[in-house]
């Protein structure tokens, strides 16, 4: 990690979220996956850390943030993450999510679109069936002992402040995992930040989706004839959404690193470089 790591719990409505800080510069917003912390980002952090403010929170019942009453939903946690933003007296952020933080992402940038600058989407879909069928049959079937011995109750166990409540978080997503959902197009390709669409070529995002969503949000375009559109598409090789370990999309820090901090610095193809802010 980095030297300057500030942490702390935001009073939102009805949630204390804890939050990291880690470095200075430019705030970037950190959206975790469904049972992460802030430690799932690994090597990642520390390396976006090197030149911007990275902000990285921890939902609702992950990590050290405790559970609520009230269920986990995409729109919900967006709404908390928009919260947090503005307790901390930040205007505006670049956002970075994984999985289910890439669903929250997207859902920030459409509920609280004067928040977000840039936005990068990581192994998250706008639709349900954006993810493979073999996914979504697998959800109902998820229980907690299907965790038992694994790093991520290892994790719940050493941080949460009430670790009995694994079973409650385990049912919470598989709820959110089980509940179709489908995010209007004209909203999607309405969305004001340029964003960067990151999928592993073995995910737990459909390709085909990926290029729909990447067309929606002005991609798909001979550039040599109609100009670079503001949103950019990578797909990994090689890559998975988590396993096995060493093949997960969040295990390509290196690669990651040499994209993300690249487009969130670069300016949009009709900006002039000494207009960003």
């Amino acid at each position: 990690m980095t030297s300057t790591v500030q942490t702390g719990y935001a009073p939102l409505d009805g949630l204390d979220m804890y939050y990291e800080i880690h470095g200075r510069g430019r705030p970037l917003l950190l959206l975790h996956g469904a049972y992460g912390t802030i430690d799932m980002w690994g090597p990642l952090l520390g390396g976006l850390a090197q030149t911007r403010q990275v902000i990285a929170p921890e939902q609702q019942g992950h990590g050290h943030t405790a559970d609520a009453d009230r269920p986990l939903t995409y729109e919900r946690m967006a709404d908390d993450s928009a919260a947090l933003l503005r307790h901390l007296r930040v205007d505006q952020a670049d956002v970075l999510g994984y999985s289910m933080g890439g669903a929250i992402a997207l859902q920030l940038a459409m509920r609280h679109p004067g928040l977000v600058r840039k936005l990068v989407v990581a192994s998250a879909t706008f639709r349900s069936a954006g993810m493979p069928a073999e996914a979504l049959e697998m959800f109902p079937s998820i229980t907690p002992e299907l965790f038992a011995g694994s790093p991520i109750e290892a994790a719940y166990q050493r941080t949460a402040p009430n670790p009995e409540d694994f079973p409650k978080l385990v049912e919470k997503l598989k709820r959110l995992d089980t509940t179709p959902f489908a995010w209007p197009e004209e909203e999607i390709r309405a969305i004001a930040a340029p964003t960067l669409i990151v999928v592993g070529d073995s995910d737990g995002v459909r390709l085909e989706h990926a290029v729909e969503f990447f067309k929606l949000r002005g991609g798909g375009v001979m550039g040599d004839l109609a100009g670079l559109p503001q949103s950019q598409l990578a797909v990994l090789p090689g890559t998975t959404h988590f396993v096995p370990p060493g093949h997960g999309l969040l295990d390509r820090a290196e690669w990651l690193l040499g994209m993300i901090p690249a487009f969130l610095d670069a300016p949009a193809p009709d900006q002039a470089p000494d207009a960003i802010a």
